[in-house]
C-alpha cells in the first residue's frame, strides 16, 4: 500500500526510514540533518566507518534513537538541468532503496522523503512523478510505502501523480 503524508519522516514507526544522503555521508542540513539529530551521534559514527556513498547507491544502518529500527542513505542527485542524467539517477536512489530493503530481509514498511528536492534542486514535479512510479512498482513487495512529505506543494503533486485529490 502507497501513502502520502505530510509529516516529519523521523517520527515514523516504520521498519526503515530513507535518507536523502549527501554523497560525503556524513549528515548534513535538510532531512539529513533532521535524521542524524532525531537519531543521535551513533549514527553518524556508524556511517564514518564507511566510504563515500556514491549518488544513486543505498546503504542500510541501524536507526539507532528513531522510531524506525533502520535508516537507509541514498545519495540523490543535484539537479544541473536535466543533461547530466539526473532523472534516470534519481530513479535509481528509488530502486536501489528498496534492493537494499528487499536484502536485508527485515523491512517490510518503508518511508520515503522527496529525494533531491531541497537544496539539490530537483523540480519537483518531475521528482514526484519519478518517486511515485518507482513505489508502485514495489507495493507488492512490502506491507506498507509511504511518501513522507514536508510540505503541502509537493503532498499536491505527488496526489496528483496517483490522481488523488487533496484534502
Amino acid at each position: 500500500m502507497l501513502e502520502i503524508v505530510r509529516g516529519d519522516i523521523t517520527t515514523l514507526a516504520v521498519d526503515a526510514i530513507v535518507n536523502a544522503a549527501s554523497e560525503e555521508f556524513r549528515g548534513g542540513g535538510g532531512v539529513d540533518g533532521a535524521i542524524h539529530r532525531a537519531a543521535g551521534p551513533e549514527l553518524l559514527a556508524e556511517c564514518e566507518r564507511h566510504d563515500r556513498l556514491p549518488t544513486g547507491e543505498a546503504i542500510v544502518t541501524l536507526g539507532y534513537r528513531l522510531p524506525s529500527r533502520y535508516v537507509i542513505h541514498t545519495a540523490g542527485p543535484m539537479w544541473r538541468g536535466g543533461g547530466r542524467h539526473e532523472h534516470r539517477l534519481l530513479a535509481h536512489c528509488y530502486r536501489s532503496s528498496f534492493a537494499a530493503a528487499r536484502e536485508h530481509g527485515d523491512i517490510r514498511t518503508i518511508a520515503f522523503p522527496a529525494i533531491s528536492t531541497g537544496i539539490y534542486g530537483f523540480p519537483k514535479a518531475d521528482a514526484a512523478e519519478i518517486a511515485v512510479r518507482e513505489m508502485q512498482r514495489e507495493e507488492a513487495h512490502f506491507e506498507r510505502i509511504v511518501a513522507c512529505l514536508f510540505d503541502d506543494e509537493t503532498v499536491e503533486l505527488y496526489r496528483a501523480v496517483i490522481g488523488e485529490e487533496f484534502d
